[in-house]
């Protein structure tokens, strides 16, 4: 295996393709370096064809090391473990371009693992692990049938910039990846500032112009390669068994079966028809047991292809969709706020068989997620989860910690509602949205940003507006497409595209798309776009009319946060010798506290809005400078022959000297006694910060 390097400029950095000098035997292996970031993508085929599935088992795996960044892994272990969330998510924006591109009765284990070796904060590595990926499935014996490559895409002071640096992206209304073919795109993820659809859609016809420089790279240096591909027999039922089914299975039927308006029913129906038809077929012909079982399995692949096409063909032809809608209708739509009485808020959004209930809980600075990746590190203070329980299908399964897709749906949908969410000046807590998939027929992500959107707006954070978000297909054949508003899960499982736009009255805030077919050009980006603004100003009005604004004032159970800064200088008398002063507050106020020691913040969070209050005061009181003329209410430390130390707040003590205190200068020592509170004022503080005292007059 003959050592190959290429290089060439791209987009202001130098990009580097280095095969036959590592993993060499792996099937497929590229090294790539982008900037400073260099990934290793590694591609293998098992030799076994695996029985009794009915999809291709592609493994995308993306490996975060800690080393690429200069840094040590945190936690005891000290060690990569399991894939981080940013993992997961990097994984599947490799994933998604490339997984279409395989031969659908591929049936053999396929492994990708992208290696994260080094990283430049400017080039992300994950949009190179597409380029990597691309060219290691290309240079192995895995039947592979095309060429990807992607692209981050900024708008930055109205110009486009592809891979935008990390400065940048600070001041980008967009942040999206896109990848493709050369011949149209195939892949969209990312966020936006309320775009609007044109600047959306010239994002995207940029980025793809990018692309099909990358590809053409990618074009170059396969040509200098002629792999032998592993061949792939197509598996297919005997000749005999398919003319029998073709003769049993009748149209009519299965079209009333497909147009039963709901999902479980339908279901239900098709399942039956498909044994009927397959067990009539097992009753005529003589099949030995180990055959029959792959014979029913691609009996069924023939059935589920001709309901496939038939449903195809009456949504072109007809108009008609399985649940009798029409190719722009939205199913019926039902928004709930406040139906939790002891969460911070929560809304339930129903979009015909889909349910989500959305909820949201309020919590302390001191709750914010930590972040430490290869490429960030910091803290989260917004944060979105999805969950997706069987029951919501009607499905029996373990229950397991989320998986990659729950992982990927409650990125999108937090992207979508990050746009809204207050500054940290304006509402200083931290906020947790979970959303609860109560039932699903497709969508679900999109209606997560509804509920979202609406428990926010319950629980009385100020967000700026509502958020929507709606899930469009699309169905193509020879010479007609039609663009479907509001797919659910048969038209998503046989449809062409999964097409999702999240947005406000003034734009989009998040995008997300993936296509089963070769891509989609610019005229039907502009269609598809434009058919989910009209829809989504729809649902907007449907919320509009559940909740017009946030409440304003929050849950009684949530928890309350007040803010005060000190001179960062003062944070050490504050906190005091082994945490005794904070902690003595903390207890005595029955609040938790936390600072901010390089801006000085402080933030006092409790359940009484009496005892955050003293608490308040009280660390004013202590932080406060003490300046001459002060007057204090002190308790007495210790007596002394020449006079009284008096503690004038925790830390700071100033002595009363027995000259200083009046007409009881003479008898103090019989007066007063340690523990008694003495009224006094400051009368000198000395170079060295010593405070001397007199007795105030009553």
């Amino acid at each position: 295996m003959k050592f190959r390097e290429w290089s060439k400029e791209f987009f202001g950095r130098k990009l580097t393709i280095q095969y036959g000098k590592v993993a060499k035997q792996s099937s497929g292996a590229a090294w790539v370096q982008f900037g400073d970031s260099v990934v290793l993508a590694t591609a293998n085929i098992s030799d076994r064809v695996i029985e009794g599935v009915d999809f291709v088992p592609l493994t995308v795996e993306y490996q975060e090391k800690f080393y690429a960044a200069g840094k040590i892994p945190g936690g005891f272990i000290k060690r990569e473990g399991k894939p981080t969330e940013s993992a997961i998510l990097s994984a599947r924006l490799i994933d998604r371009p490339i997984r279409p591109l395989f031969p659908k009765y591929l049936r053999n284990d396929v492994q990708l693992i992208v290696t994260v070796l080094s990283v430049d904060g400017d080039t992300p590595p994950d949009v190179t692990g597409i380029f990597a990926a691309s060219l290691a499935l290309n240079f192995s014996k895995i039947p592979f049938q095309g060429i990807v490559a992607g692209v981050r895409i900024g708008y930055v002071d109205g110009e486009f910039v592809i891979f935008p640096t990390e400065e940048q992206l600070k001041n980008s209304k967009l942040d999206i990846v896109v990848a493709g073919s050369k011949d149209a795109i195939t892949m969209v993820e990312g966020e936006a500032k309320e775009v609007t659809e044109e600047e959306m859609v010239q994002a995207l016809m940029v980025a793809h112009e990018a692309i099909k420089k990358l590809i053409e790279f990618e074009e170059e240096i396969l040509r200098e390669f002629n792999v032998e591909k592993m061949e792939i027999e197509e598996p297919k039922p005997k000749d005999e068994l398919i003319g029998r089914f073709e003769e049993l299975l009748v149209e009519n039927e299965l079209r009333k079966r497909l147009l039963i308006k709901e999902k479980l029913e339908r279901s239900l129906k098709l399942k039956e028809y498909k044994e009927e038809l397959i067990s009539k077929i097992f009753e005529e012909f003589e099949i030995d047991d180990e055959e029959k079982l792959t014979q029913e399995m691609l009996l069924k692949e023939l059935f589920d292809e001709k309901a496939k096409k038939l449903m195809r063909k009456i949504i072109i032809n007809e108009g008609i969709r399985a649940d009798g809608r029409t190719p722009e209708e939205i199913r019926p739509i039902t928004c709930e706020v406040g139906v939790l009485p002891r969460t911070h808020g929560s809304a339930l959004f129903t979009r015909g068989e889909t349910q989500s209930l959305g909820i949201v809980t309020l919590g302390a600075p001191m709750e914010e997620q930590i972040v430490d990746t290869i490429m960030e590190e910091g803290t989260k203070r917004f944060i979105l989860h999805y969950n997706f329980p069987p029951f919501s299908v009607g499905e029996v399964k373990p229950l397991r910690g989320p998986g990659r897709r729950e992982i990927g749906h409650g990125h999108l949908a937090e992207r979508a509602l990050k746009a809204v969410a207050p500054d940290e000046e304006d509402f200083p807590y931290v906020v947790r949205v979970v959303s609860e998939i109560l039932e699903s027929n497709g969508s679900s992500s999109m209606a997560t940003v509804c509920s979202g959107s609406l428990a926010l707006m319950d629980a009385g954070v100020p967000i700026k507006t509502h958020v929507a978000g709606v899930a469009m297909g699309l169905i193509v054949d020879e010479e007609n497409e039609v663009v479907l508003t509001d797919i659910q899960g048969l038209e998503d499982h046989w449809g062409d595209m999964d097409f999702k736009v999240a947005g406000t009255r003034n734009g989009i805030t998040a995008f997300q798309m993936d296509c089963k077919i070769a891509g989609v050009g610019e005229e039907l980006l502009k269609k598809a776009l434009k058919q989910a603004r009209v829809a989504r100003m729809r649902i907007l009005d449907i919320m509009f009319e559940t909740i017009k604004e946030p409440r304003k004032s929050l849950s009684p159970y949530a928890p309350l946060i007040a803010n005060i800064e000190i001179d960062p200088m003062k944070v050490g008398e504050l906190i005091g010798p082994g945490g005794k002063v904070i902690k003595s507050i903390v207890k005595e106020f029955d609040v938790e506290i936390s600072i901010d020691d390089v801006t000085g913040k402080v933030s006092v969070y409790g359940k009484d809005q009496n005892k955050v209050n003293q608490a308040i005061e009280y660390i004013k009181t202590l932080t406060r400078e003490i300046e001459v003329g002060d007057m204090f209410e002190g308790k007495i430390t210790r007596i002394e022959p020449y006079g009284l130390f008096v503690e004038l707040m925790p830390g700071k003590i100033g002595l009363a000297h027995s000259s200083k205190l009046g007409n009881d200068s003479k008898e103090f020592r019989k007066k007063y006694k340690v523990g008694d509170v003495i009224k006094v004022v400051v009368v000198n503080i000395d170079d060295s910060g010593r405070i001397q005292l007199g007795k105030a007059e009553e």
